[in-house]
């Protein structure tokens, strides 16, 4: 193995010993969460670093592969110090930090928290999830209403100053995702003076400046540099609250080929690299300096097949697909066998999740009999939806996606549907999915409710948008569905609640909603003297938790 003369001029110079140089197929394409690159991974791992949250969840101790794992039933303040709920009034107090300074030298205020829900509530952004984490944690007047009536985007006495270090927030109703969601990227807190000395008039909540420029908060790095495609430069910021970080400057590079990120983190000049492929993980396992962590989190893999688009908003063509779909081929060739069977739309660890009795075996000839019964007998017709048909995913992934694509476009091919493959870029494949939601046929990899509960699960991507749904990305639309949903979300009795979550995912199985493929697990290979590598789940890593022994 060698390092190319293009390789190594990408990476000369660009770290010290002291330093971390972190390998990805991507660096951030914005950073603004309510922005179109909100889903895309690379993207969050920027804004995570930059930002921080009024709470999140306290660590539960080290897995067998030497991850920090999260315990979920126990919160700890972030720039929230205290707080406490009153069942009366279904109101939260928040005690914020004093002294507590962004990376422009602004001090934390009950002023950048109303600003943070002000701008969540204006919905002015091209994703709204700030809006959408809001809602799914229940806070009075975050309803589907902001999107028709401009009154409504005002925040009022929901979100309530009370002095310089105290916020209340009031619920609409007891909601127990209410904690969860404020630890979710989407809900945290902004600094209100260095975003507003970036607004415009025309952009009065500075999307352009998060997009493109930088992000301002209260996180432990500040962003020195970015380069689009290329490069992001994050320095520390030394007035943290929780002490200066202990790795003082992070370059993560876009490198695209991860048999690159391979050779660079072996040769010593990388210290941490992620996004490769199963085998090339084995291949680094038992390496002297090199160290892989792995946790079994939230990854998954499924077809994508649009409600809106023929020859898919026929369920017997989507049933088809589904019995088409190779996993145990899947699972043996493009994960090496480190991958099992989703059986559900909710991943398996979360509270509340449950397989469906309704499944999808691989059986080409069931798969050609529904072809048939819905019209196209050995393909026949389909040829009107070549472009419905393209079958699109990642481009940067392709080194680990292209044996799935290719395994099941053969196999459909070998019923009559005539697949062609789409590659396309991360950014785009981000936009088509999130914003513009035109994506006909593509294979995800990248969806995972950061919220760890089946029902938070549901209201993010299925659940209609008119009812509080934010990535509803297949355009599945289906009333019974949205009044389950509306009911669990409030039903104290877990019990009683579990069971509705049940029978919501039997209809996204029957409906195949999703095709669900495999679950995998979440893996970074790093050099083994840097310590503190901890799993949150929007699998981001948080530079602040690692350091150099």
């Amino acid at each position: 193995m060698f390092i190319s003369a293009a390789l190594g001029a990408l990476i000369a110079g660009q770290a010290t010993a002291q330093d971390l140089l972190f390998l990805a197929s991507d660096v951030p394409a914005g950073l603004n969460y309510d922005g179109p690159a909100a889903a895309i991974p690379t993207s969050q791992t920027g804004m995570v670093n930059v930002m921080e949250p009024l709470v999140s969840y306290a660590a539960a101790g080290v897995n067998e592969n030497g991850v920090i794992k999260p315990d979920f039933s126990t919160f700890e303040g972030r720039l929230a110090e205290s707080w406490n709920f009153d069942e009366k009034t279904l109101t939260w107090t928040f005690n914020l930090r004093q002294d507590v300074r962004g990376c422009g030298g602004a001090e934390l205020s009950a002023d950048d928290v109303l600003y943070t829900f002000a701008r969540a509530k204006s919905v002015s952004g091209a994703a709204p999830i700030g809006w959408f984490l809001s809602n799914v944690g229940s806070i009075d007047g975050f309803t589907p209403d902001v999107f028709g009536d401009d009154a409504a985007k005002e925040l009022g006495d929901e979100v309530m100053k009370i002095d310089d270090f105290t916020v209340q927030i009031r619920q609409s109703n007891p909601n127990a995702l209410f904690l969860p969601v404020l630890t979710i990227f989407g809900l945290h807190i902004f600094d209100k003076e260095l975003m507003e000395a970036n607004a415009t008039e025309g952009d009065p909540w500075s999307h352009e400046y998060a997009n493109n420029t930088n992000v301002a908060s209260f996180g432990p790095y500040c962003v020195e540099s970015w380069a689009k495609d290329d490069e992001i430069v994050f320095t520390a910021n030394e007035d943290y609250y929780l002490g200066a970080p202990a790795i003082s400057r992070v370059v993560m590079k876009r490198v695209p080929q991860s048999s690159n990120r391979v050779v660079v983190l072996r040769t010593g000049q990388a210290q941490l690299v992620q996004g490769l492929t199963p085998r090339e993980f084995d291949s680094l396992r038992g390496q002297d300096g090199i160290e892989v962590g792995a946790v079994s989190g939230n990854e998954n893999l499924f077809v994508h097949m649009n409600f809106d688009m023929p020859p898919f908003d026929n369920p017997l063509v989507r049933q088809a697909v589904a019995h088409a779909i190779p996993r145990d081929q899947i699972i043996q060739n493009a994960y090496f066998g480190q991958a099992t069977p989703w059986n559900g739309h909710v991943p398996s660890s979360y509270p509340g999740y449950v397989a469906p009795d309704t499944q999808y075996s691989f059986d080409l000839e069931r798969a050609a009999g529904l072809l048939a019964e819905a019209g196209f007998p050995g393909g026949e017709g389909l040829s009107e939806f070549t472009e419905n048909l393209q079958l699109s995913y990642v481009s940067e992934k392709e080194t680990t996606l292209g044996p799935v694509v290719n395994a099941l476009a053969t196999s459909l091919r070998q019923i009559g549907i005539p697949v062609e493959l789409n590659p396309i870029p991360q950014t785009q494949y981000g936009d088509r999915q999130l914003v513009k939601r035109d994506l006909p046929f593509a294979i995800n990899d990248q969806e995972k409710p950061i919220g760890v509960d089946a029902g938070y699960a549901m209201q993010l991507f299925f659940v209609s948008p008119e009812a509080g749904g934010l990535n509803n990305m297949v355009n599945f639309r289906n009333e019974a569905f949205d009044a389950q949903w509306a009911e669990a979300r409030v039903e104290p009795d877990m019990a009683a609640r579990n069971a509705i979550l049940a029978q919501m995912q039997e209809t996204l199985m029957s409906e195949v909603v999703w095709a669900p493929v495999v679950e995998y697990a979440t893996q970074w290979a790093y050099a083994a003297n840097l310590k503190g590598m901890r799993w949150h789940p929007d699998n981001s890593i948080r530079f602040f938790d690692l350091g150099f022994e």
